[in-house]
Order: C-alpha cells, then structure tokens, then sequence
C-alpha cells in the first residue's frame, strides 16, 4: 500500500521536491513571526539614516501592495534640528507599499497613525528631517503618501526659510456625539466629518489659529480624492471660514469650497497671500473658490468693505517670475472715504481710525505711531506706498461703481477704472469720474522698480458744468457755463505729498459759455454806483466771453502764464503761484472795468494762505491813492472828492481767440506734443 502511494513521487522527483518545498514555504510564512527580524530590520534602518530607530511590534501582511503594522514607533530626529530629540514617536503605525512603483518612487497608498508625536523640521537651504536617507541630502523625496487618517496624535511643523510654524492637536470623535466637539461653531451638520484638527502658528511673523474638521482620511499626492473640509482660521483681527472639499492636504491641488473672510483691513492679509491690497476699513467678503491647477478662482464674490458694496469676480494664477492677480469688480454705492487709506488719507468716515500707510500696514498700532508725524494742517495725503510690494505680483483689475458717495459732498457721481500692473510698472488707464455733469478723465503712471516710486499723472476736466461744481452759491450756481481743465504733473516720492513737493508739468483751465451775475462783476470791481443802480432796477445775468488760466510747476511750485476771465463789462487779469510742498499759494486778481462808473474803489485783490486755510485781503496801495485823492479835493471842493472815484473804464476786451490758442497750446505742452505754447508771464492775451 505504502509502496503504491509513492510510486507517483519516484516517478517525478524533481515535481515531488518541489512541491514539499511550496509546503514547507508557506506552513513558514503562515507560522513567521516578523518579530524575527524586528530587530536587525530596527538596527539597519538606524544605521541606514544615522538616527535612532526602534519598535515594539512588527506585523506584515503580504500581496502586491504588503500592509505593514508596527508598535511603539521610535524614531529620532536629526542632529542639526534644535528642536525635540525624536522626529516620531507613534503607538501605533500602520502602512502600505505599491510595490509595482519600486524602485522609481516609494509609493505609500494608505498611512494609519494612532497618537503620534511627529515634529518636520526644514532649513532655509531645504534640508528635511524626514528624509529617509542621509541628513545632508537635499534631494526630492521619493516617498509619495496618498492618504493618512489620524487618531489623537500632535503634529509639529518648522520651516525656518519662509518662516512657518504651525502645532496641529488631532482628535477623533462619534458624528453622532455632537458635545465631543471642542467649538460649537465647528460642529458638524452631518456624518462627514469625524476628526477634529486643532491648530496655532505662525507665517512670516503673523500668528494665526483655527480649527478644522474633516472626514476619516485626508487625501495626499497622487490619491486624486478630494475630503470634506470645514474650518475656521483667525489671525489678529482677520476671520476666514470655509467648508468644501480639498486634494492633497500638503501640497493642495484642489480645492471646491465656499469662502468667507471678513477684518479690519485687507492690508493684514499681505503676510499670507503677498498680495498689495490697500489698507482698508473693514470687511466682509464671501465667494466660492475654486483650484484647478495653477489657477485659484472666486466666483460670485459678495460683500462690504467699509459701508460700500462689491461683487464680481476673481482669479490668482501661480506663475513665473509673479503670480498674476485679476479681478472684475462693481459696487452699486462706493463711499470713497472707504478707499481714502488707500492714498494716505485720514477719513473719519472709514471708522474712525487713522489712515494706514501701505508701508506700515502689518499692525494698526505701528500705522497710528506713522500718522501722528503728518502735519494736520497739510491736506495732500502723506501716507506712504510701499514699493516692494508691487514689484512682487502682476494685476490685472477692472471696477466700476454706479454710484458715489464723497466726502465734503464734492459732485463725484460715477467711477470707471482699470488697473494693469506687470513688472513693477502699474497702469490706471483709465480712471474716469462722472463729475459736476461732466468727467474727470485720468491717467496714472507708477514706476516701482526702484525704491522711490516715480509718477506720472495726467488728469482732463471735460464739460464740468458750474452750477452743479459749487450749487450752494445761488448766485454762481445761476451760471450755465462748463469748466475744463488739464494737469500733467510727474514726480517722484513714496506718497503723493512727496511726489507733489517735486513735481514737474503744466496745470492750465478754461470757462466757456458761462454767465455770471451783473452785480457780482460790479462787487468784483468794488463799482459802488453801479452796485446801487443794480440793488434799485434788479440784477441781471452778463455773459463771460472766455477765461483761461495756466501754470507751469517745477520742482512743485507752480508759476502763473496766463490768468484772465473776460466778461461784457469786466477784464479782470492775474498773476499767482503756489508751492506744493509747503501747501501755500498767493494770487493777485485785478478787476479793469470796461465801462465808465461812479463810487468805483476799483483795487486788486491777493488770495493767499495755505490749502487748508486761505485768506485774502485787498491791495491797499490803489486804494488808499483814490481814496487819498478824494479827500485832497474834498478839502477844496466837496463835488470834486468824487473824481478819483470815477471810473473811466481802462479795461480791454479780450481777444478770446487767442486765449483758446494759447489754452490749446497749453494742453498741447502738458502732455508733451509741442512746446512752449504759452505766452510770457506778463503779456496780455
């Protein structure tokens, strides 16, 4: 019987062999206990990466893509890291290996940690401590994780070149058992989040701390499964809330959620976007947010900042040399004490708070400390733009607002703009305001490649209609006529005070179809007879036939080269100049009656002062000789006082063409195409 059973093995041996040795192989790997090999496996790896390595428990189930289980997980840290002696210590470690991907790439598709301790350490010169190989090597990694689920463990990352900190406390919890959540605001609606992420730090000295939620896993490089994320981060005063989905959690490379920031000012978001935003009051902004790619994106983008109202749309790309910023933006009511920080401008209509200068923007603190060293009595905004900060992103920004709301109800009515900003040069072209019936067309220019910001500025008033610019005065406001104006000025500085103290360019402004009342031009000319001849028979309205004035500036001061409005009954002419750096100004206007008239005390008068606070008085010196001569021959004969307050009416009508050529020209020179078109200081028109 015995012999029969092994007749099949002597007739094959070699079958026979090797099937016992197919038996014997796997009653070994059945029966293996990986802890055989636990300890030279924990001494080579010690060896292989000259840190500490050691384990409790080893436990491998094999496939195509092996699972590994360890306990008591030691490893240490490497010796140039200050920080905690071991890099990991894990009570319990669970992974798996493709081992399709070797040696290319050490594919992890699965990590399990049950409280670990894990402290990531990178040098400015990008050295890793968790670089499985030698300390020194700054190579990729070639480990890609795909998903990690963490139950109660802290996580500890330094990265000394950007520089970030940030400490993560992660806690698992029942869905069902709501009060297992720390922050009630964080609490989850549904069964999709079960672990808690607790976490403080800091980037580029800004701190910052929030709490996340998040389902089992979080998905990592190459998984292509997004998780579920909903959090909340606070930085000093800044607020952002989220809910969505994310990819890959350290290198993110997607991301569908719903966004909503709100703070004091954008201007503190510069640590952690690097993007110029202005030094605002504050602001609430929601929107959905999208990544795909290189390429962020927020769609129906809503909310306030200050009391004004936006909505549209953006996109930040990451790119090379600068990432690119574009935007779509309209607001239904803008109050432009909301963008005045922008400009260095203090605005109790933005919140109280003093302006903040965009080169002192990290705290509102070190801005207060910046303003209090800005003269009150100067009204050019003296708070500075930080040059750095454009040359670090391109922008591509178009707004709109249907609407203004001015301080000091200036007649703005409308804003149009669009800004380009590419390799430090920033473009606003155009920047048009509805004003007074009319537009203010502008244009500005800033350079930023070096640290003095140099400007070029180019304002049109076009058709400003003069009873709308000042429709207090009744008497003014009767006029029909329209104003309009050009300013070309180029200077250089870090705020506009300092760029207007050494600007170079040409201001000139022309009157057309206007009226004025009669009996103002009679009060202009101080004609007593012809004041009470009005005062009995009734005012009426004269028309002003033209009117130009013109300034050439240098250096910030400004000289008058044409000054002249010419009405039916008066020329009045004048000189002036103005200091921009010193904000003071001094202009003589001298009225010349065309017609003769009776009780005329006809004298120049000088307007002069600071911006803030003009004053005027009347030349005296004419004065004084009518008057002086009017009681010589008073002394003589009472009816002979009256001849030096005759007026015999000198004033010439003024050549309008000329005026238009030479306010043509002077246009003409301001931007450049054609020189020295005005007339000398002192000719008459």
């Amino acid at each position: 019987m015995k012999t029969a059973a092994l007749a099949p093995l002597r007739r094959h041996p070699v079958l026979a062999t090797s099937g016992i040795m197919v038996l014997l192989l796997v009653a070994f790997i059945v029966l293996f206990d990986w802890n055989w090999i636990r300890v030279p496996l924990d001494n080579y790896i010690s060896r292989k990466t000259e840190r500490e390595f050691h384990t409790s428990d080893l436990k491998v189930k094999l496939g195509l893509t092996p699972t590994i289980q360890m306990r008591d997980v030691y490893f240490g840290n490497t010796k140039w890291s200050k920080e905690a002696p071991a890099m990991a210590k894990i009570e319990k470690l669970e992974f798996s290996i493709a081992l399709r991907d070797l040696p290319e790439k050490i594919l992890v598709p699965r990590v399990a940690l049950t409280k670990p301790e894990l402290v990531f350490e990178r040098l400015p010169d990008n050295r890793k401590n968790w670089i499985l190989s030698d300390p020194s090597d700054t190579s990729p990694s070639k480990l890609r994780i795909s998903t990690l689920s963490v139950d109660h463990g802290h996580l500890r990352y330094i990265d000394h070149g950007e520089p970030f900190t940030i400490d993560v406390l992660a806690s698992t919890f029942d869905p069902a058992s709501q009060e297992k959540v720390k922050d009630a605001k964080a609490r989850p609606d549904n069964s999709r989040y079960t672990t808690q992420y607790d976490f403080k730090g800091a980037y580029h000295n800004a701190a910052f701390s929030g709490v996340a939620l998040t389902g089992d896993v979080l998905s990592f490089q190459e998984s292509g499964v997004p998780f579920p994320l909903k959090g909340e981060l606070k930085a000093g005063t800044t607020k952002v809330a989220v809910e969505g989905t994310i990819a890959d959690a350290a290198r993110i490379s997607g991301i569908d959620t719903q966004l909503r920031i709100e703070g004091q000012t954008l201007a503190n978001l510069y640590p952690f976007l690097l993007l110029p935003l202005p030094a605002s009051p504050p602001y609430q902004l929601q929107g959905h947010l999208i990544l795909k790619g290189n390429r962020y994106t927020m769609d129906d983008l809503a909310g306030r900042i200050g009391s004004s109202d936006v909505t549209g749309r953006g996109a930040y790309v990451e790119q090379q040399p600068r990432p690119l910023l574009t935007a779509d933006l309209h607001s239904k009511l803008l109050n432009l004490a909301d963008l005045g920080p922008l400009i260095g401008v203090q605005t109790k209509e933005s919140g109280g708070k003093p302006a903040v200068s965009q080169g002192e923007t990290s705290t509102r603190p070190a801005a207060k400390e910046k303003e209090r060293t800005i003269d009150p009595d100067h009204i050019l905004p003296a708070g500075t733009f930080d040059g750095s900060r454009l040359q670090k992103i391109d922008a591509e920004v178009d707004f709109s607002a249907a609407k203004l709301v001015v301080p000091q109800a200036l007649p703005l009515e409308t804003l149009k703009a669009s800004l380009r900003l590419h390799d430090s040069m920033l473009k606003v072209e155009p920047l048009d305001f509805g004003f007074a019936g009319g537009t203010i067309a502008a244009r500005v220019a800033m350079d930023a490649r070096e640290p003095t910001l140099k400007t070029d500025l180019q304002v049109d008033l076009q058709r400003v209609r003069v009873d709308q610019l000042v429709p207090d005065s009744k008497t003014i406001a009767k006029g029909a006529g329209r104003v309009g104006a050009t300013l070309r000025l180029k200077g250089t500085g870090n705020s506009i005070a300092d760029a207007a103290a050494k600007a170079d360019g040409r201001i000139a402004a022309t009157v057309v179809n206007g009226q004025i009342s009669n009996l103002l031009d009679a009060a202009s000319g101080l004609n007593g007879g012809k004041v009470l001849t009005l005062l009995v028979g009734g005012d009426k309205d004269i028309v002003i036939n033209c009117g130009g004035v013109a300034f050439d500036v240098a250096g910030g001061r400004g000289k008058s080269t044409l000054f002249v409005v010419d009405t039916e009954q008066t020329q009045v002419l004048g000189t002036g100049s103005f200091d921009l750096e010193h904000e003071r100004f001094d202009m003589t206007v001298a009225p010349k009656p065309k017609e003769m008239g009776l009780l005329s005390l006809r004298t120049p008068v000088r307007v002069y002062g600071s911006f803030k606070k003009p004053d005027y008085e009347i030349v005296k010196g004419p004065l004084l000789a009518r008057a002086g001569g009017a009681l010589a021959l008073a002394a003589v004969n009472p009816v002979a006082a009256l001849l030096p307050l005759i007026e015999t009416g000198p004033g010439e009508s003024t050549n309008c063409a000329n005026v238009q050529r030479t306010m043509a020209g002077a246009v003409q020179q301001a931007g450049g195409n054609r020189k020295n078109a005005a007339p000398k200081p002192g000719r008459k028109p």
